[in-house]
Parts: C-alpha cells; sequence; structure tokens
C-alpha cells in the first residue's frame, strides 16, 4: 500500500507528457520532430489537437500512420518512429517504464559515425548550448542528424537492404547496454513495484481482507509549462511534476 504522504505513481507506473511537435523544417521538406526508438518501452499517442503523421519503420516495413484529434496509436519497443507536424500536432504521451526514457532508453536514428558508442552518441544527443543551458538551435541541429541518419536507414531498407535496421538495433543494444543497471533500479521501483502491490492486493481480496480499500488516495497536478526540449517536440513532463510534488510531500 502506499505510504501516508506519498504521491502515488501514476496509473500502471506510466509516464506522461504532453507534446507540442516540433513546428521546424525538415531537409526533406516536412515539419517535426527527431525520429528514434526505445529499447525497453512502449509508447502510445493520444492526439488532442492540430493534423500529424507519425511515420514508423520497423522489420516489417515503413508505414504513415495518420493523427487527427481522437486517434490513438501505439508503438512497441524497436520501433523507429517519426513525429511529423502538419498543423500544429498536440498530443499526450503514455510511456511504459516511466522514469526509464529520462534514463537514456531512447536512441535517436544519428549517422553511423555518432553511433560509435555511448559517450559519441551522448554528445551528439546533447541539448546544452555553449552556456551549458538548453538550446533551440541544438535541438533542432540534433533532429536534424536524426532525419539523416533515418532518411539513409529508410533509403537502404527500401532498396533491400536488410542489413540497414539491423546495423541500427545492435549499434542501439550498445549504446543503452552501460545503462541497464539504472534501467532495472528503475523498474524495479516503478512498474515492476506496482504490479507487486496489485498481487498483494489480489492475495489479500483472496483472503477476504479488503483493508487496503481504505487507503485509497486522490492525487492532482496542475499543468506544467511545455518548455522542455524533447526528442519530437516541446514537452510539458508530468512525471516530472509527480516527482516535484512527491520530494514536496516528503515522499
Amino acid at each position: 500500500m502506499t505510504p501516508a504522504g506519498e504521491v502515488p505513481e501514476f496509473p500502471g507506473a506510466v509516464g506522461l507528457s504532453e507534446l507540442n511537435v516540433y513546428p521546424w523544417q525538415t531537409a526533406d521538406d516536412l515539419h517535426g520532430g527527431s525520429p528514434h526508438l526505445h529499447t525497453t518501452c512502449s509508447e502510445a499517442y493520444v492526439v488532442v489537437g492540430g493534423r500529424g503523421e507519425l511515420h514508423t519503420l520497423t522489420a516489417a516495413g515503413y508505414d504513415e500512420h495518420p493523427l487527427a484529434v481522437g486517434d490513438v496509436v501505439w508503438f512497441t519497443p524497436g520501433t523507429i518512429h517519426r513525429a511529423v507536424n502538419v498543423e500544429d500536432l498536440r498530443v499526450v504521451v503514455v510511456m511504459q517504464n516511466s522514469g526509464l526514457p529520462e534514463a537514456g532508453d531512447a536512441v535517436m536514428t544519428f549517422p553511423p559515425e555518432h553511433l560509435r558508442d555511448a559517450e559519441t552518441y551522448r554528445r551528439a544527443a546533447s541539448v546544452l548550448g555553449p552556456d551549458g543551458s538548453p538550446s533551440p538551435e541544438r535541438a533542432r541541429a540534433r533532429r536534424d542528424l536524426a532525419v539523416e541518419g533515418f532518411t539513409e536507414i529508410l533509403r537502404r531498407t527500401r532498396e533491400g537492404d536488410g542489413t540497414a535496421l539491423a546495423e541500427f538495433h545492435a549499434a542501439a543494444a550498445a549504446i543503452v547496454r552501460p545503462s541497464t543497471g539504472r534501467f532495472r533500479e528503475r523498474w524495479l521501483a516503478g512498474a515492476a513495484d506496482v504490479a507487486r502491490r496489485t498481487g498483494e492486493q489480489i492475495d489479500a481480496l483472496e483472503r477476504g481482507d479488503g483493508s487496503h480499500l481504505a487507503t485509497g488516495t486522490v492525487t492532482r497536478l496542475e499543468r506544467p509549462d511545455p518548455t522542455a526540449l524533447g526528442m519530437c517536440g516541446f514537452l510539458a513532463p508530468y512525471d516530472a511534476a509527480r516527482a516535484a510534488a512527491r520530494t514536496a510531500a516528503g515522499g
């Protein structure tokens, strides 16, 4: 059960963010974010405003999914995805394993020279400007780099070269390997712990014990400002707001 005063996890220990997809034009005459994949997390887009597309590439092939208000699209680990902004695209992002994307679960489709190892990738992925603060110019530059790499992977794939996607998958796995200890810690403290609690509650109900029902709580968060420079757009991360509320509550 949740200790008194502690701000609980979101349902299922998911991550939750509001995303305003970048309006910035790309070299291939589209607008939007950085193509990337997640190595351990499924992700869902719930479209709440505007219009756009989600471009995806998996071992099954390339596809373009239209996005309109009310649409929901979700994808599993290994899916290269690219958010394309047609007209003021805004989505609510629901992410499996809250905390793992922030721990480095995602890998952008940079050209191979930027995927040699975790440190080389980190330098290319940084959004920090010369003064050490987040820079929209750096976010746009890394987006362009990811689009460049994605365009080449897609070209090779369309020409029948099945190794292009496999090479990127291998590079992504190598890049995140040093972070797997942190992944495990966050998973154990988040999604795994929530699942464990559910099992305990089922066991209790099976015994006729409903005492945990007396510990029900309600938590409310105000909408955070969409100021973070994410891979796909300007983010308003609710999980960061939840963590701040938890700290304030002494949890």
